[in-house]
């Protein structure tokens, strides 16, 4: 499986395959969809999110792991580049949250069950954004 930000062709002149190829838009709703099942009830998360934009948070997370993963470009074309730092920084979001956060992830990712390669290449992804999104001290 190769990133899915990366277009170049192999040598037998294919793209290589994505992440969205092998889940597809459904996949990647049912990731969201139980990721964000959990934040709702959670402590830490919840209240980061005001309960009017629950729907609308969804939707850009996964419309930005459609396009992040090689699907549509819908996220760019409503939104523009991601720029997740800035769009973060109003959210304390410390070592903590960004545990809380993936854990959540993973349980969600877990339920999902896509196969392990697809499983890992996710969660490294997303613990690589989730880190770089810290922007509070613990």
């Amino acid at each position: 499986m190769s990133d899915p930000s990366q277009s170049e062709q192999n040598s037998e002149g294919e793209r290589p395959q994505t992440i969205f190829d092998v889940v597809g838009a459904d996949g990647v709703t049912r990731l969201v969809a139980g990721f964000y099942g959990r934040v709702r009830t959670d402590d830490v998360l919840a209240p980061m999110y005001p309960d009017a934009d629950f729907a609308g948070a969804e939707k850009r997370l996964r419309d930005f792991l459609v396009y992040r993963f090689g699907g549509p470009a819908t996220y760019i074309e409503e939104r523009g580049q991601p720029r997740l730092r800035g769009r973060h920084a109003p959210f304390a979001v410390d070592q903590h949250a960004r545990d809380r956060w993936m854990g959540l992830m993973d349980a969600a990712l877990s339920e999902a069950a896509f196969e392990p390669a697809v499983s890992d290449a996710i969660h490294t992804f997303l613990g690589d954004v989730a880190t770089f999104l810290i922007n509070r001290p613990s």
